[in-house]
């Protein structure tokens, strides 16, 4: 018997089997083998159709059944991760009204600001222990003043995974996590925000139900069997926004425990019961998987990089580079500081850690006498690097004091110099661990019965290796502190 995950990215889907007894991973597709596109028709816009989230993952779910040959029958339930805060409308059908506006769009960043100030620091620090800021909402707000004869059919408003689970059952449901991460949660009164609703004009006919994130979510369809692949009447047993899954497929439950990440946005999640929001403006406080209403609340803190995998993608195809090893190798030939040359890798959007300014990326002192392709690679690993230390600093100041810090096998941790530059500079080890969010995501339906041990026994040994602070520190802070000098002057000409 086996559990199916499903991790919708904005740049790809994956899909993951595992053994419902052990938690033994038993392979994991990508659906597209490339890249998915978004779509950019302004400045700071990023949109994708959710109608390719579900093809790629119909796709995906196929394509593992026939190279496995498992039978589908044999599937006892189904987790979804995917990619937070984006916005979904669909109509009475289920049918979505327009393009999602995903995760990296910030053309709501100004509508967040007034929100912020028309309900009060006070109600959003204490209640939603978040600004409405650039999320979900405010988003939703946009298209009922930008495209109001769109929101008028608007029946229910979706995040990316609520709508897989839409595809999949035919019914709209989401979680308290997910109306966390779309800052629709009151955490002190443990219920939707009628403030809020009603400052933003929303009815409450458009929240979908609300269902655990661990347990029946709902069950696949006759339609979404034919679509899928699956038999209908399997049962969606967990949903949860990627950071929050990733934690979870780290194994991150407890205060102190931190979960790091770094694929097309880097992002670093601490959990904690401390309900402090002094950073509130830079990072963000969302129900944990294992939060729960009326009880001793589970907060992750969540600090979001727009600008890091994408940035070093964007170098190997401006380089013409086959593949990352490649780079890591060249880098590796120049010493720490990149000889001078200094990358702000912050070219995806509004950084909300930079108090959502649009800094850009920019590439600081190269001599063109000296510098080479290894030069550039070295600086833009060492950048990105930079920006999670900075980032770092932040959530310390929010509280956040890690007992560990693991990230997944995958993504920019794979590269020594990026691990070790960040495991210096904060002096903390870094664990690495071979599971991924489809794997997490598919492991978590075991918890429908809410057996952390049991979810522990799947984890046992995933464990691949950690990576140490240096003890010669000197060389990696000064060229720390030259990127964050150069960083704060770029700061202070940005209104």
């Amino acid at each position: 018997m086996y559990f199916l995950g499903l991790d919708i990215g904005s740049s790809s889907v994956k899909i993951a089997l595992v053994a419902s007894d052990t938690g033994k991973q038993l392979a994991v597709e990508q659906e597209p083998k490339e890249e998915m596109s978004m779509e950019a028709h302004q400045k700071g816009w990023a949109e994708q159709d959710p109608n390719l989230w579900w093809h790629y993952a119909c796709l995906g779910i196929k394509s593992i059944l026939k190279s496995t040959k498992v039978s589908p029958e044999t599937i006892k339930g189904i987790g979804i991760s995917y990619q937070m805060h984006g916005l979904v409308v669909v109509d009475a059908q289920g049918i979505p009204l327009r393009k999602a506006i995903i995760w990296c769009d910030s053309r709501a960043v100004e509508i967040g600001e007034e929100a912020l100030k028309s309900i009060g620091p006070s109600y959003c620090t204490e209640h939603l222990l978040n600004s409405p800021a650039n999320f979900t909402a405010s988003k939703l707000k946009w298209v009922k003043d930008n495209e109001p004869a769109i929101f008028d059919k608007t029946a229910k408003f979706l995040l990316p995974g609520d709508y897989i689970a839409l595809k999949l059952s035919g019914e709209s449901t989401t979680t308290v996590s997910g109306l966390s991460e779309g800052i629709f949660w009151d955490f002190k009164q443990d219920r939707l925000s009628e403030e809020l609703l009603t400052h933003y004009g929303f009815s409450k006919e458009q929240i979908p139900n609300i269902v655990p994130t661990f347990g029946l979510q709902g069950a696949v369809s006759a339609k979404g069997a034919e679509e899928s692949g699956l038999v209908a009447g399997t049962p969606i047993l967990y949903r949860a926004g990627d950071q929050p899954n990733n934690a979870l497929s780290l194994n991150v439950f407890k205060p102190g425990e931190v979960a790091a990440t770094c694929g097309t946005s880097g992002v670093m999640y601490g959990v904690t019961s401390n309900l402090s929001v002094k950073e509130y403006a830079r990072v963000n406080n969302f129900a944990h998987v294992n939060y729960q209403k009326s009880a001793q609340k589970s907060i992750g803190k969540l600090l979001c990089i727009n600008g890091a995998g994408i940035q070093y993608r964007w170098l190997k195809n401006t380089l013409c580079i086959t593949d990352y090893e490649t780079m890591n190798e060249l880098a590796s030939t120049v010493a720490v500081g990149s000889d001078g040359i200094q990358c702000i890798p912050f070219g995806n959007g509004a950084e909300r850690m930079l108090k959502n300014k649009d800094v850009g990326t920019r590439w600081v002192n190269i001599n063109l006498n000296r510098h080479q392709k290894a030069h550039l690679c070295r600086a833009a690993l060492e950048g990105i690097a930079f920006s999670f230390v900075y980032g770092f600093e932040i959530m310390q100041a929010d509280g956040i004091e890690p007992t560990v810090i693991k990230a997944g096998n995958d993504n920019m941790f794979r590269s020594r110099i990026f691990a070790e530059t960040i495991a210096t500079l904060i002096g903390q080890e870094i664990a690495l661990y071979n599971t991924t969010g489809a794997i997490g995501a598919a492991r978590a339906c075991v918890l429908k019965e809410g057996d952390y041990n049991a979810f522990s026994a799947y984890t046992q040994n995933d464990y691949v290796k950690t990576y140490h602070p240096k003890k010669e520190k000197q060389a990696y802070q000064l060229a720390y502190n030259n990127w964050k000098k150069e960083l704060n002057l770029i700061l202070n000409t940005i209104a």
